[in-house]
């Protein structure tokens, strides 16, 4: 009969497996964006909402998720959240406009709202503070081993079947990650947990929409547009109304009562702007290694492997270095080598070869893995048992939104300034439309109409746009740094006696990494 110490190994092992769907999943789209581009006509807007939709779905749902994990059982929801994966992606083979797909990423958003915060939730209840964070390395090596694996897998697919072939090939990974939650998950609950708020779930939904909209469209209808005025309006009185409805609620799906304590606040911020920064590099890489630099889709995920490569090294070992030193000093480490690796990518030139791309997606590797993996881990620290799934719900929340705000805001500035910058004197208006949409559809036209002199306007252009995007991604990760090393605090402390810090959201008398789960494992 295996162990229940064995049998906690072997849980991990099925969230392993849930996380390594998401991974893959990830990437694979980001290599795939030009081939629908140049495909299915998706200008640079509609790429950013493919990406976008799932996000923001994500975001919006992982809160209500995170409680309905905690009320009716972990176990079950992350079984039915890769079942919803599972149809998204069947949509996704099945239909042939962007639009359609927008809807099929939107779907797969669902799923993922209750995978990633439930598979981070039972952690807390399965491995105490001593082995947790080898847990959370664990589980991030299985969404790092995605990343690599999803460009190169994708490529192939790209290079040998059609466009729909980089869905359909996650419903192997889905059916094995069902499995193993089904034989080896125990299942956990909070039986006292909250139901779920519907109108606080719309609200969230529609807030982050709204924002994201705005934010997407701007660039293309101008920012006075009364349209996107009023997305951006009605976010900030949505926002503003979801944080108004949880201070009436004694355990509201959106509590800010868990950011009091600066351990789980800091480290919350650190990975959203963290996420950030990645987001956005990950979404301009794929146009430029495959229309700048001109390699097919599967030499554009082999030569994204450098990013991958070093983030998975930093993640194995920055939970022992953590422990070591203490989060702080590797965390705004991290952020600085990530800000580094902006600002080196930002002097990137039209005749630059691979090589100084290779040597910048290392060192961003580097950076956001040793900034990613203690912050998750010292942030799931801070919270008590009970909470686990509202809480690691709302962390991953904040995450994903930096996410979809590294997309949205970045790939809007990547656009504007390519816009602004690629030459279509002398084309007929629609040709003109097209090369100014993405730097993909101006090599399209370029070769269509015979005029080399577009492609190289548009390769300037979009490497200006690039600039532009990685010397704000340098900004970004450097406020990261500064505001870590001045606030965040060393959860040592508590782990050798020390008091709790004033505002963490525990029970009086426990310690966060102390706190049992009201609901136990019924294996």
């Amino acid at each position: 009969m295996t162990s229940q110490t064995d049998r906690r190994w072997w849980a991990l092992g099925a969230l392993v497996a849930a996380m390594l769907v998401l991974g893959f999943d990830s990437t694979i789209l980001n290599v795939a964006l030009p081939t629908m581009a140049a495909q299915l006509g998706a200008d640079t807007g509609q790429q950013q909402w493919i990406a976008d939709a799932y996000i923001v779905v994500f975001a919006a749902l992982m809160l209500p998720a995170g409680l309905l994990g905690d009320r009716f059982g972990r176990r079950r929801m992350l079984i039915t959240g890769l079942l919803i994966f599972l149809v998204g992606s069947l949509l996704g083979t099945l239909v042939d406009s962007p639009g359609l797909i927008v809807a099929a990423r939107a779907v797969m958003g669902v799923g993922a709202a209750l995978i990633m915060p439930l598979a981070m939730s039972v952690l807390p209840s399965l491995f105490g503070p001593d082995e947790r964070p080898k847990a959370v390395g664990a589980i991030s090596a299985a969404s790092a081993l995605g990343l690599p694996l999803g460009p190169l897998v994708g490529g192939w697919l790209l290079d040998h079947f059609w466009w729909g072939s980089i869905f359909f090939v996650n419903v192997p990974l889905v059916l094995i990650g069902v499995a193993a939650c089904v034989f080896l998950l125990p299942e956990t609950r909070d039986p006292s947990s909250p139901k779920v708020d519907a109108l606080s779930a719309v609200l969230t939904a529609a807030g982050l929409g709204a924002l994201v909209f705005g934010i997407i469209e701007g660039p293309g209808r101008g920012w006075g547009d009364p349209l996107v005025v009023t997305a951006l309006a009605a976010s900030v009185a949505l926002l503003t109304g979801l944080v108004l409805r949880g201070r009436g609620l004694d355990r509201p799906m959106l509590d800010l009562r868990l950011l009091r304590g600066p351990g789980f606040l800091w480290n919350t911020v650190a990975a959203a702007l963290g996420t950030l920064v990645l987001s956005g590099l990950m979404f301009l890489l794929p146009p430029y290694l495959e229309a700048v630099l001109g390699h097919d889709a599967f030499g554009t995920g082999l030569r994204m492997l450098p990013m991958m490569a070093g983030l998975m090294v930093a993640a194995k070992g920055s939970g022992a270095l953590a422990e070591r030193i203490g989060p702080r000093p590797v965390i705004t480490g991290g952020l600085i080598v990530l800000a580094c690796a902006a600002f080196l990518g930002s002097t990137t030139d039209v005749h630059d070869g691979y090589g100084t791309t290779a040597l910048w997606l290392s060192i961003a590797g580097v950076g956001f893995g040793f900034t990613m993996v203690p912050a998750m881990d010292a942030a799931l620290g801070a919270l008590p048992s009970e909470r686990a799934g509202s809480g690691s719900g709302l962390l991953m929340t904040v995450r994903q939104f930096g996410g979809s705000l590294g997309v949205a805001l970045l790939g809007s500035l990547l656009a504007g300034a390519y816009g602004e910058r690629v030459d279509t004197a002398g084309l007929p208006a629609r040709a003109a439309d097209a090369a100014g949409d993405s730097v993909v559809a101006a090599h399209l036209v370029a070769e269509r109409t015979g005029i080399p002199q577009l492609a190289a306007s548009a390769d300037r252009a979009y490497l200006h746009g690039m600039s532009l995007v990685l010397l704000l991604c340098g900004i970004a990760a450097l406020v990261a740094a500064a505001l870590t090393a001045a606030f965040l605090p060393d959860p040592r402390a508590r782990r050798r006696g020390r008091r709790t810090e004033p505002g963490t959201p525990t029970e009086p008398g426990r310690r966060a990494d102390e706190a049992v789960a009201p609901g136990t494992s019924d294996a």
